[in-house]
């Protein structure tokens, strides 16, 4: 297998460098294996995202479907992180970087089923980016219990391994897929982190190979049986048919590469239904049904979007509230009249008091839109008489999709720069999208503010 892969590296190489045709080819061919490996492989993740608990922790049965899709975008951003990171050859690697790999995947914190040391169940918050604070032994088929590094020893185990490896890519003894295999094995034994471990630990050895300007090596969920068993040799004491393994992996990758380079197919026969599985991840519900308008679907909007949203805007605009001695935001449901409250999370107080009454028209079935705007008033220094308003945010909800759009709020047309959103109901804004839409938001206000002031100096 060494020659094999000696000879497929050399003529990788001889190939270099890849026309730009070729490379968006194999980038789009990697990153769909990546992608739909990584969300297939880890079965003990979906099957606990699919559990009714999770779902009614989470108050939302559309919970599931936005962490899984968080995820999903997660990986394809990890996958960049170690690009970019490796690009740097003279950088070494650090456990930051490890920890943010880590974090990067897991998207933020959850909860999830564990067992105490006494093998009592229960329940406990996965801190992403962070340690263990708790073992994670797991038990086997077999019912032996096996034993990864304790809590306590972690952090120094982790820091041994960082520099062990950084001192053996400098020597440059063993071929970087042999480095990237022992990396993984190494890193696995200690499984320093509560989730998300043997994603990080394939990152890593993507990480090395591009390091070394190798393509990445794709762990394929049809083979999970042969990666396991691979691994579980190792602990036998036979790492030589890890690292076999994991040079079969990589001659695949090479081999794809080459065929690319010549301009031969690339393209594997199921890569359609690939995409399919991909696509359909934020489709439906854990049915796979398509969910329409209800009064079901219209809350877990609100809850899982608007409330979350609305904690967010609340923050960044507040940072205005010290230039004007009045503050307040307008509200809006459906054709009702305006009222004014101190914040947006006051004012989503008020729309779910109202609803709790059981009123046959004020309810979430019946919510076709709902617009918000901020209002700021009588500037401090130097005092002027002049209101202000920010955007007008406008949340609508139709048959088969809900969305928000952006609009000036004294002028009533769009804003050209933030174009609307539409998603179906079982897809949640991202707190990326948030983020970025409260963002843009407030420097819109900020613009408004300082043209002006500017004016009236």
């Amino acid at each position: 297998m060494n020659n094999q892969l000696e000879r497929l590296i050399s003529e990788y190489r001889s190939l270099q460098p890849f026309n730009e045709d070729c490379k968006k080819k194999l980038e789009r061919k990697f990153r769909l294996e990546f992608n739909y490996n990584s969300n297939h492989l880890e079965g003990n993740t979906l099957t606990y995202g699919e559990t009714e608990l999770l779902l009614l922790f989470d108050q939302t049965k559309g919970n599931h479907e936005l962490r899984e899709l968080e995820e999903m975008k997660a990986h394809d951003v990890a996958l960049m992180m170690i690009k970019s990171e490796a690009a740097e050859k003279d950088k070494p690697l650090t456990e930051k970087f490890i920890k943010d790999l880590n974090q990067t995947i897991l998207v933020r914190n959850f909860w999830k089923d564990a067992i105490t040391p006494d093998g009592q169940s229960t329940r406990r918050e996965i801190q992403v980016g962070e340690y263990k604070k708790y073992p994670n032994s797991v038990i086997q088929s077999n019912g032996e219990i096996f034993e990864y590094a304790s809590p306590q020893e972690t952090p120094m185990l982790m820091g041994d391994l960082v520099k062990w490896y950084n001192e053996e890519a400098e020597k440059k003894e063993f071929s970087p897929v042999e480095l990237a295999a022992i990396l993984h094995y190494r890193y696995i034994r200690i499984h320093p982190f509560d989730d998300g471990n043997g994603r990080v630990a394939r990152l890593l050895v993507n990480y090395v190979l591009y390091k070394n300007d190798l393509p990445p090596i794709i762990i394929k969920t049809a083979e999970k049986r042969e990666y396991l068993r691979a691994l579980q040799q190792a602990d036998a004491g036979d790492l030589r048919a890890f690292v076999n393994y994991m040079m079969q992996q990589s001659a695949w990758s090479l081999d794809l590469s080459v065929k690319a380079a010549k301009g031969e197919q690339i393209e594997e026969q199921d890569d359609w239904e690939k995409q399919l599985s991909l696509l359909k991840k934020g489709l439906g519900d854990k049915k796979g049904d398509v969910v329409k308008k209800s009064e079901e679907s219209v809350k877990a909007v609100f809850e899982n979007v608007i409330e979350p949203f609305s904690n967010k805007l609340d923050k960044k605009l507040s940072q205005f509230d010290s230039l004007f001695m009045e503050c307040s935001l307008a509200l809006q449901w459906n054709d009702t009249e305006y009222k004014y409250f101190d914040s947006f999370a006051v004012a989503l107080d008020y729309i779910y008091e109202v609803f709790d009454m059981l009123n046959d028209s004020a309810n979430y079935t019946n919510t076709e839109q709902l617009s918000v705007f901020y209002i700021f008033s009588k500037y401090r220094k130097p005092y002027r008489e002049f209101i202000i308003s920010s955007l007008l945010i406008k949340f609508t909800f139709n048959k088969n999709a809900y969305g928000v759009s952006f609009k000036d709020s004294e002028y009533g047309i769009s804003y050209s720069d933030m174009p609307p959103i539409t998603k179906i109901y079982s897809d949640f804004l991202t707190t990326e999208e948030m983020d970025k839409i409260t963002s843009d938001i407030g420097k819109v206000l900020f613009l408004k503010i300082e043209n002006i002031v500017n004016l009236k100096t």
